[in-house]
C-alpha cells in the first residue's frame, strides 16, 4: 500500500480510497463536519477511519499535527499509528483519552497552577486500603478491588464524595459496605492523595477538564492546536471523557466517532452508548453511515452473532434505552463449518474435549496463534491452563507476564540496538534475515524446537520479533532499516503492542475485545456464569448478552460454544445452559418457547462457600478450593507442605513444565491440611480429577505417609 501511495499514474483518490468498499469509501471521503461512523464487528471501522485520516492529510484538508485521534487503549493506539505510518501518515497524535489529557496537563500545569506536577499514582490499592484502616473498616484483597472500581465508577462519573451517596443509589454494597462507608472511604483516599501529593488516573481527567474550564488562555491554546478530532470506540466513553471532548471541541463540529452500541460491555467502568446514540440529536446536521459488511467472520458465525441479538427480549425502559436497534451483519466471507455446540459432564471433562478439540485443529494446519479460549471471569482459566500443559500445547494468558518484560525480548532488543552501529545493511539481505542472524545467538532456529516448557518460550519470543520484521519490511517497504525497526519496538514496548506470539490465547471475554482469531472456543457457557449470577437486572443482563456477542464475533471460521452439567467429576448436574443459547443451539426451541412465555429466567447465585474455622465468606477460588480464608492461619504442618512442595518442584523440572501444571498452590495447600490417607480421599478434593489422581496420586500419598513418619 505504501508503494501504491506514491504511484502518480493514478489519482490521490484512488491510491487510498480505491480498496474500500461503498460505506468504507463514503467514511473516507467525509473529511468534514460531524460524522457518526455505526460499525459492527469485523466491518473493518480502523481501515476506514485511518484512511479516512490519510486521505485529508495527503489532500491537504488536514495537517497530521492538528488532528486527534483518541482511542481507549495504548494498544489500539499504537496500532492505528502504525497503520497510518503504513499509509504515509506520520505525525498524527493518536492516543487514549488519559495519555492526551496527561501530555496537555503536563504542558499546562505551570502556567495554569504553578509547581510541579503531583506524582501520578499506578494502583489505588495501597491507598484505599489505608483509607479502610483510618476509619477501622476490615477489608481483604477482594473488598479493596470493588472499593477501587467503585471509586473509579465515581470519578469518571464526576461525582465527589460529598455527592457520591445520592447519586450511587441502587448500585449494592461495593466491597460488602453500604454506600455511606464507601462514600467514607472515598473522601479518606482523597485525603490521603493531597496528604501524598498524587493524582490517580482520573485525576488527570478531571483538573484537565478543571484547567479547561477555568482557563480561557489555555482552552483557546488547546482548540489552536487541535482542529479534528476522531473518537473509536465511542460507545465506550464515559460522561467525564465526554465533558473533556466537548472542552476541546469549543463548540466545533470537527468531529467523527465510531462506535457500536452492541459492543458496549464496559457499562460497569461508566461506559455509556447514549452518547452514540444522541449523536444525530447533538449534532443534527451530522452524516452517519453505517458498516455492516462483515469481511471477518464466515456466514454461519454471522448468522448466528445475528441472532443473538435479534432474539433479545425487552428488559424494559430502562435497558431499551441503552439498545439501539442491533446493527444486521452481513457476511462478506466464503462459507464454513457451522458453530459447535458441547454439553459436558464436568469442568475438567470440559477442558479436556476443549484441548482435544484445539490439537485436531492444529493438526489440520491451523496455527496455535490463532486459536482463542475465552471465558467470563478469570477464575475459570487454570482448568484450560492444566489440560493445555497435559496436551503438550503451548499457550499464552492474556494479562499475564508482559511480552516486552520477557529477559529474552529484553535480550534480543539490546542486541538489535548494538547491532544498528555495526551492521550495514545492504540489498542483497532482508531485515528479516539480519534480525535472524542477530537473535541466533539467543536461541532461535528457523525451526521450532521440539520440546516444550520454557525452551520452548524463549524460542516463541524471539520468533515472533522476527515475524514482525517481515512483516513490517513487506508494509513498510525495503528501506525499512534496522534503526527503524528498533525505534518500532520501543513504541510498541511502551503501548504495550505485543506481536503475535505462538501459542493458544487464554483470555476473558473482556481482554478478548479488538482481538480476533481463527478459532475461538468459548467456554462455561453455563446459567451463573453466562450470565453471570450477580446479573441481577434486565440492565446487567442485556450487557452478559452483549459481551457474548463480543465473543462470537471474535471467531473468523470456527467456533465452538460449550459448557458443563457438574462443576466437579462425579458431582450432582444442577448446572444449565445459558438462556442465551435457546433458540441457537440444537433442539432448544422447544425450551426458548418454554422461557418466552414463563418470563425472563431468574436464578439465584448459589450461596458462597464458608471458611470452616472462622466461618466467613470465602471470596476467592483459591480460598474456596482450600475451605479456608486467608485472614485465618493454615492448619497444615510446615513440614508436611514443604515435603509437597519439593516434590512438585522436582516433578515439574522432569516434565519441563511450570509448577501450577503439576499442582496450584492453593490444591497443594488443600493436600496439606486434608492430609488424604487414599485415593479416595484424594479425589474428593478440589483441583484433583481423574488424570491428576492417576498420574500423581500414588506419589502424593507416599509423600504425606514420608512427612508423617518424620
Amino acid at each position: 500500500m505504501t508503494a501504491d501511495l506514491f504511484d502518480a499514474s493514478t489519482s490521490l483518490e484512488e491510491r487510498i480510497l480505491g480498496g474500500l468498499d461503498e460505506e468504507q469509501r463514503e467514511v473516507a471521503g467525509t473529511l468534514t463536519g460531524p460524522l457518526c461512523v455505526l460499525a459492527g464487528a469485523g466491518t473493518g471501522k480502523t481501515r476506514a477511519i485511518t484512511h479516512r485520516i490519510a486521505y485529508g492529510v495527503h489532500s491537504g484538508v488536514y495537517s497530521p499535527q492538528r488532528l486527534l485521534a483518541v482511542t481507549f487503549t495504548a494498544r489500539a493506539a499504537a496500532e492505528m499509528r502504525s497503520r497510518l505510518r503504513d499509509l504515509g501518515v506520520a505525525n498524527v497524535q493518536a492516543r487514549t483519552f488519559h495519555a492526551a489529557a496527561l501530555r496537555q496537563l503536563q504542558f499546562f500545569w505551570p502556567q495554569a497552577i504553578g509547581g510541579t506536577l503531583p506524582s501520578l499514582l499506578d494502583h489505588k490499592a495501597n491507598m484505599i486500603a489505608e483509607a479502610s484502616r483510618r476509619l477501622r473498616l476490615s477489608t481483604d484483597r477482594a473488598s479493596i478491588r470493588d472499593l477501587a472500581a467503585e471509586i473509579e465508577w465515581a470519578k469518571v462519573s464526576m461525582l465527589t464524595p460529598a455527592n457520591y451517596l445520592e447519586n450511587a443509589q441502587g448500585r449494592g454494597t461495593p466491597g460488602g459496605f453500604d454506600l455511606t462507608a464507601v462514600s467514607r472511604v472515598f473522601q479518606a483516599y482523597e485525603d490521603i492523595k493531597t496528604d501524598r501529593n498524587v493524582i490517580d488516573f482520573e485525576d488527570v481527567l478531571l483538573i484537565t477538564v478543571g484547567i479547561l474550564q477555568e482557563d480561557p488562555k489555555v482552552a483557546a491554546t488547546v482548540r489552536e492546536q487541535y482542529r479534528h478530532f476522531v473518537v473509536d470506540e465511542y460507545q465506550d466513553v464515559s460522561p467525564l471523557q465526554q465533558r473533556l471532548l466537548d472542552l476541546w471541541l469549543g463548540g466545533r463540529d470537527e468531529l467523527c466517532v465510531v462506535g457500536d452500541a452492541s459492543q458496549t460491555i464496559y457499562s460497569f467502568t461508566g461506559a455509556s452508548p447514549k452518547h452514540l446514540l444522541g449523536f444525530k440529536a447533538k449534532f443534527p446536521g451530522a452524516t452517519v453511515v453505517k458498516l455492516i459488511r462483515d469481511y471477518r467472520s464466515t456466514p454461519q458465525v454471522v448468522k448466528l452473532a445475528n441472532e443473538l441479538l435479534g432474539s433479545r427480549r425487552s428488559g424494559g425502559p430502562a435497558a431499551d434505552a441503552a439498545w439501539a436497534p442491533p446493527l444486521q451483519l452481513i457476511a462478506q466471507r466464503p462459507a464454513g463449518p457451522e458453530p459447535r455446540f458441547m454439553e459436558c459432564p464436568d469442568d475438567e471433562a470440559e477442558a479436556a474435549v476443549v484441548a482435544g478439540r484445539i490439537q485436531e485443529l492444529l493438526n489440520t494446519g491451523v496455527k496455535a496463534s490463532e486459536i482463542a479460549i475465552l471465558f467470563r471471569t478469570n477464575g475459570q482459566s487454570e482448568a484450560y491452563e492444566q489440560a493445555l500443559a497435559s496436551a503438550g500445547i503451548g499457550y499464552q494468558l492474556r494479562g499475564g507476564e508482559r511480552f516486552f518484560a520477557r529477559k529474552e525480548v529484553r535480550d534480543a532488543i539490546l542486541q538489535l540496538r548494538a547491532a544498528t552501529r555495526a551492521v550495514a545493511e545492504g540489498p542483497q539481505e532482508s531485515l528479516g534475515q539480519v534480525v535472524r542472524d542477530i537473535v541466533a545467538s539467543l536461541g532461535y532456529t528457523d525451526a521450532a524446537p521440539h520440546n516444550g516448557g520454557a525452551l520452548r518460550e524463549r524460542w516463541e519470543s524471539l520468533a515472533a520479533l522476527v515475524a514482525l520484521a517481515d512483516e513490517l519490511a513487506v508494509s513498510r517497504g525495503e528501506s525499512f532499516t534496522l534503526a527503524e525497526f528498533v525505534n518500532e519496538l520501543q513504541e510498541r514496548s511502551v503501548a504495550q503492542h505485543a506481536p503475535t506470539v505462538q501459542g493458544v490465547t487464554l483470555a476473558s471475554l473482556h481482554a478478548a475485545k479488538g482481538l480476533e482469531w481463527d478459532a475461538v472456543f468459548l467456554v462455561g457457557l453455563s446459567e451463573g456464569l453466562m450470565p453471570i449470577s450477580f446479573a441481577d437486572t434486565p440492565e446487567d443482563v442485556d450487557e452478559e448478552r452483549r459481551l457474548l456477542y463480543v465473543g462470537i464475533t471474535r471467531a473468523r471460521e470456527h467456533l465452538t460454544m460449550s459448557w458443563s452439567t457438574a462443576r466437579t467429576p462425579g458431582g450432582r448436574a444442577n448446572r444449565k445452559p445459558s438462556r442465551f443459547l435457546d433458540g441457537l443451539r440444537p433442539d432448544s426451541v422447544a425450551s426458548a418457547n418454554a422461557r418466552s412465555k414463563s418470563g425472563p429466567v431468574r436464578r439465584k447465585a448459589a450461596a458462597p462457600a464458608s471458611c470452616r474455622v472462622c466461618g466467613s465468606m470465602l471470596a476467592s477460588g483459591a480460598e474456596r478450593k482450600i475451605g479456608r480464608c486467608n485472614q485465618c492461619p493454615p492448619t497444615y504442618e510446615e513440614q508436611t507442605f514443604d515435603a509437597l512442595r519439593q516434590w512438585r518442584k522436582e516433578e515439574a523440572q522432569s516434565a519441563d513444565v511450570p509448577a501450577y501444571v503439576v499442582f496450584t498452590d492453593a490444591t497443594l495447600t488443600a493436600i496439606a491440611e486434608a492430609r488424604p490417607s487414599s485415593l479416595e480421599e484424594l479425589a474428593g478434593l478440589a483441583g484433583i480429577g481423574p488424570s491428576k489422581l492417576e498420574r500423581y496420586g500414588e506419589a502424593v500419598l507416599a509423600v504425606l505417609a514420608e512427612s508423617t513418619e518424620l
